[in-house]
């Protein structure tokens, strides 16, 4: 072989190699999007959870509810605050590291990013119109603030998934000479992928504020804290974490019963179907995909054609299908998809036995165990919806998206800088992360100590030189408006 075969195929392996940008953009999405929707998933249950403690406050001139009503509005403000800081890192990095999909595919994902940041916008207004409302307006008219919080939360959201269920079933434009034509912006809003994808996403949202909230006040009642305070703290958002633990089987089932046909590589990964079986396919529980066939793994017949199609006689399309090339990371899809059904079907029966033997007047909020799995079911959540996050960005690979775009094609050629972003994202979203947790603990603190108004913990205690030596925090936020406001005219004078 001379020199010009062996330079030949040096050309050949560069040219087939990935860009350089391509590592560094996956593993900053990762830690961007793993990070950002967990907040996404309080800024869209959390507003629905604080109206109905609210309204209950207001129905039954109950003071506990209101004020947990307005400790819950606080410590969202906290959550909002730090999810605007990740959410405007997403906004930079879809073109920083991405430059093919947003230079070819900008036109048709315009409008839904548009529409989130307006809906961002709008729900921080009407965050702040609820947060300094209290006392200062009256109470249905202050109410009424927290539904377009939840709504504008709701529709952000809603956008932000239309553009990922465009990636994974992409329509509303034609391809022409090599041109990106014929765009219809609305398509990406409104296809029937992008609603099963919201319904889907919408219930784990709801699991994961709703247990993360019930977890809190679970770890109190361990510690002692038996008062009505934590018991109502426990029961509203449990009641929402109910519902959806219940629903979302279902939505699941709907979202995926056309997986064969949109996208079956995916299917086969999430089922390990290394063949196509000659019958119905077996549900698959463990194991380890290696060289192109399942290995040490248990198997249930018949249960993912029954789960996946509908069907006792249909096969699964099995791997041995698709080009290597064309094949998702496979052990990573199957495990993240198991993960999310296995830990959303232990929530599912946690949340049954609670209400059965609550029928059967067994009061399951005095048991330790209980107490001590709530405890946990915050966390539980959230690494079932990060799994199912995970197995529909890994399941769709080697698609950016999905039969058109491969991810390479997207990345950018140059990687240093990357590197350099990436870092400073690690740093970033760690010392956000410690800072939200010792805000929140100390808030929490405080109102157990006795804190109404929370100042802040370093702020004078004069109004002036010569003023009133304080102004106290007050529990009825009316009087306290009265009597700091004639405190202030004194410390005027």
């Amino acid at each position: 072989m001379d020199a010009t075969q062996l330079l030949a195929q040096a050309s050949d392996v560069v040219a087939a190699a990935d860009p350089a940008g391509l590592m560094p953009a996956r593993q900053q999405m990762a830690l961007s999007l793993g990070w950002h929707i967990i907040l996404a998933c309080f800024g869209v249950a959390f507003p629905a959870i604080i109206f109905v403690m609210h309204l209950r406050g207001i129905r039954k001139n109950d003071p506990v509810a209101l004020n947990l009503a307005k400790r819950w509005g606080k410590a969202s403000a906290v959550l909002f605050a730090i999810g605007a800081v990740s959410g405007t890192v997403l906004s930079f990095e879809m073109g920083l590291l991405w430059p093919g999909l947003m230079g070819t595919f900008g036109d048709v994902l315009g409008l839904p990013f548009a529409f989130e940041g307006l809906a961002f916008f709008l729900e921080a207004i009407f965050l702040g119109i609820y947060l300094y409302g209290w006392g200062k307006m009256p109470p249905r008219l202050h109410l009424l603030m927290v539904l377009p919080m939840a709504i504008t939360g709701v529709i952000g959201t809603y956008c932000v998934l239309a553009v990922n269920a465009w990636m994974n079933a992409p329509t509303g434009f034609d391809i022409a000479g090599g041109e990106v034509v014929n765009i219809e912006p609305w398509a990406v809003l409104f296809n029937q992928h992008a609603f099963l994808a919201f319904a889907h996403m919408w219930l784990a949202a709801y699991m994961v504020a709703g247990f993360s909230i019930a977890a809190v006040y679970a770890a109190g009642m361990l510690k002692g804290r038996r008062d009505r305070y934590h018991r109502l703290g426990f029961m509203v958002p449990f009641a929402f974490a109910t519902i959806a633990a219940l629903a979302q089987p279902f939505a699941g089932h709907f979202l995926g019963h056309d997986l064969a046909e949109r996208q079956p590589a995916k299917l086969a990964a999430f089922e390990f179907a290394d063949e196509t079986a000659d019958g119905a396919t077996p549900l698959t529980i463990g194991g380890v995909y290696i060289d192109g066939e399942v290995k040490w793994a248990i198997e249930i017949p018949y249960l993912s054609s029954v789960a996946a199609l509908n069907s006792f006689t249909e096969p699964v399309p099995g791997l041995d299908q698709f080009p290597e090339e064309d094949e998702p990371p496979v052990n990573f899809a199957h495990y993240s998809f198991q993960a999310m059904v296995g830990i959303g079907f232990l929530l599912l029966a946690t949340v049954a036995l609670y209400w059965f033997l609550r029928w059967r007047k067994v009061d399951l909020l005095r048991n330790r165990w209980f107490l001590r799995f709530m405890a946990v079911s915050g966390l539980l959540a959230v690494t079932a919806m990060e799994a199912g996050w995970i197995a529909t960005e890994v399941g769709r690979q080697p698609w950016i998206v999905y039969g058109v775009m491969r991810t390479p094609e997207a990345a950018a050629d140059h990687a240093g800088g990357l590197w350099l972003v990436y870092g400073g994202s690690v740093l970033l979203y760690g010392g956000m992360t410690v800072a939200a947790i010792a805000i929140l603990r100390s808030m929490a603190r405080r109102w157990r100590e006795g804190a109404a108004d929370l100042p802040s913990p370093y702020g004078p205690k004069l109004l002036a030189a010569d003023g009133p030596a304080e102004i106290r925090d007050c529990a009825d936020e009316k009087d306290c408006t009265a009597e700091n406001a004639g405190a202030e005219r004194e410390a005027a004078k």
